[in-house]
């Protein structure tokens, strides 16, 4: 018996009957409800009207989505989609027979770009304050969402790691299986679970939010570093990639470290 090893071979979600609640999805749910009440106790403490949080929402889970499959699109599987535009907002395969597949395909990356974006306009419009101070504080909740949306991940047996080559590690019988993998899910998750901490910390024990762009400085240079640091544990998501010296994520992970560099720096100037 193998006492390092788990054998990992969850269903992918909880059957009611008449329909099946995807574990990825039901981890999606808790993120985004678990940042609403990060943000709901944010514009008390700070006396915003909570009729702007509901839009901030609206926004936030319409640039996540789109943003994130984007991402996939273009960052990791344009030769595909290049040949199927009809599959990139689609959540169907046409061929060789229709059926539905849901959005087989996000990247976080891409979600960071279309996170900013509606959050620029929400500033602007809605919110009329400066952009950093909203990603400031809608860090907390994407650092905290981030913890989720892995082990949603973890839930679907993907974004899997390299073999372990010993006794250590997650065996994923779902991909068929019997030697153990890097959990790597687990690692990212953890990872963001210490960078939620850190920034929540600053955000309500120090005076890090009086100086706009720390805690998004921080929040992105630990975030992207995380992500950097566990990318060498995993496969590669694009096989013809494989054996590059930095994969994909690594790369996109790179210059977003250093805008977190130059926000912390900017802030401590200031």
């Amino acid at each position: 018996m193998n006492l390092l090893a788990v054998t990992w071979d969850p269903s992918l979600g909880l059957d009611l009957g008449f329909f099946v609640i995807r574990y990825y999805s039901l981890m999606f749910v808790i993120a985004f409800a678990l940042g609403y009440q990060i943000m709901k106790k944010i514009f008390i403490h700070e006396k915003i009207e909570l009729e702007k949080l509901d839009k901030l929402l609206m926004y936030v889970v319409f640039a996540t989505i789109l943003g994130a499959r984007l991402g996939h699109v273009f960052f990791y599987d344009w030769a595909y989609f290049s040949q199927h535009p009809e599959e990139i907002l689609l959540p169907f395969k046409f061929q060789p027979t229709f059926r539905f597949t849901g959005f087989a395909g996000l990247a976080s990356h891409g979600a960071a770009i279309g996170i900013i974006a509606s959050l620029w306009y929400f500033s602007k419009k809605i919110l009329q304050k400066p952009l950093l101070y909203v990603l400031d504080r809608v860090s907390l909740t994407i650092a905290s969402g981030g913890v989720f949306v892995r082990l949603g991940n973890l839930m679907n047996s993907e974004i899997i790691g390299h073999p372990t080559g010993t006794d250590y590690g997650f065996i994923f019988k779902a991909l068929g299986e019997d030697f153990p993998r890097h959990p790597t899910q687990l690692y990212e998750s953890f990872g963001y679970l210490i960078v939620f901490a850190i920034i929540f910390y600053m955000f309500w024990k120090t005076n890090a939010k009086e100086k706009l762009g720390l805690i998004f400085g921080v929040f992105f240079t630990l975030l992207w570093s995380v992500r950097f640091v566990v990318e060498f544990f995993k496969e590669a998501q694009v096989d013809e990639r494989a054996s590059w010296a930095l994969n994909t994520g690594q790369w996109l992970s790179i210059p977003l470290i250093l805008i977190g560099i130059y926000f912390i720096i900017k802030a401590k100037k200031k």
